[in-house]
């Protein structure tokens, strides 16, 4: 079994990457239900933390069925991300993590997110400061370096579970890539197999499908896989890489019903959380994934990127629904 600290985490397990805007309640409790493993929070601020920022502050909320969950932090402070640890630990999360791979230019700029990979120094000191100043474990998600000239990361791994942190999630990007290119898994396959590594060590970057999960696994030897992007408006993939895992059968898509059922529990959810301005208005990411494939479908995406009515989004769905409910309606 998969442990950080003392929080079991399945036996291989499978992780949802934090991410902005995206990594809410509302997404959560569907990967959640697909079989996702651990999840995070969406990535957040000390400095707002730390001033009680209305939007800061809402992100620590989490809930008994997302357990375990990581609560991720960034900033570039000292003083402000010990503070912001100690806010943390009184959320009651299973795991604190920082996050020093964020490549958006807004928080590379402060020196925080991946911006810190230009001083390992500092990041390390960073992060000791974080671990003596919390009883959670911690863990770090970062890249692999600032850009192909300054790719640390076997020397970064070593540092950091030197001061104490209990795993290490690695973006197989540096920051310079952003999200261009083919993530580079072979850097983190070498820090699996450095003896002096002890702590868990979870790829990240590019896995899309069961196939590729089960790749990854086996030619890099990490202890578990994040996912993003794929997850966005597709929560299934956890229990397709699991079902691929446990039987080597790819299971069938979701059907249509699936669908627009996740579709409808996600608005719910973010409307009830959020409230129905805001909540509708980060739901539309999320559409054109939840119909990805479905044939002449942009009539329908563009009502619902459109539509301000809750109760207009949901006969939208129903819709959906009752048109594609049969599979030669699908391309």
């Amino acid at each position: 079994m998969v442990k950080i600290g003392d929080v079991n985490i399945g036996e291989f397990p499978l992780l949802l990457a934090p991410m902005e805007d995206v990594s809410d309640p509302p997404f959560r409790a569907l990967c959640k239900a697909q079989g996702c493993d651990m999840m995070y929070t969406e990535f957040i601020s000390v400095e707002g933390l730390i001033r009680d920022a209305d939007k800061s502050v809402q992100k620590l909320d989490i809930y008994d069925y997302e357990r375990p969950i990581g609560i991720q932090i960034f900033g570039a402070e000292h003083d402000s991300m010990m503070r912001a640890a100690e806010i943390v630990e009184e959320a009651k999360p299973e795991v604190l993590d920082i996050n020093f791979g964020c490549p958006v230019k807004k928080v590379v700029c402060k020196m925080a997110g991946a911006g810190i990979l230009q001083d390992i120094d500092r990041m390390v000191k960073l992060t000791d400061d974080v671990v003596k100043s919390t009883n959670l474990p911690v863990t770090v998600k970062t890249r692999l370096g600032w850009d192909d000239n300054t790719k640390y990361i076997e020397e970064v791994a070593e540092r950091l579970q030197d001061v104490g942190i209990k795993a290490l999630s690695i973006h197989g990007r540096t920051r310079k890539q952003m999200y261009k290119g083919e993530a580079d898994w072979s850097l983190i396959g070498k820090i699996k197999e450095n003896p002096r590594i002890h702590i868990p060590i979870f790829g990240n970057g590019d896995i899309d499908s069961p196939e590729k999960a089960k790749l990854y696994r086996e030619r890099y030897g990490v202890d578990g896989i994040m996912i993003g992007r794929a997850a966005i408006g597709y929560p299934w993939i956890f229990r397709e890489i699991k079902h691929y895992f446990a039987t080597g059968e790819l299971l069938p898509p979701p059907t249509v019903e699936e669908r627009v059922a996740a579709a409808r529990a996600h608005l719910e959810h973010s409307v009830s959380w959020k409230g129905a301005k805001l909540g509708i208005l980060e739901m539309r990411r999320h559409y054109t994934n939840y119909f990805r494939g479905f044939r002449n479908i942009k009539e329908y995406r563009k009502r619902l990127v459109t539509e301000e009515n809750p109760a207009d989004l949901y006969a939208i769905l129903d819709e959906i629904e009752a048109v594609y409910g049969n599979k030669e309606a699908l391309v």
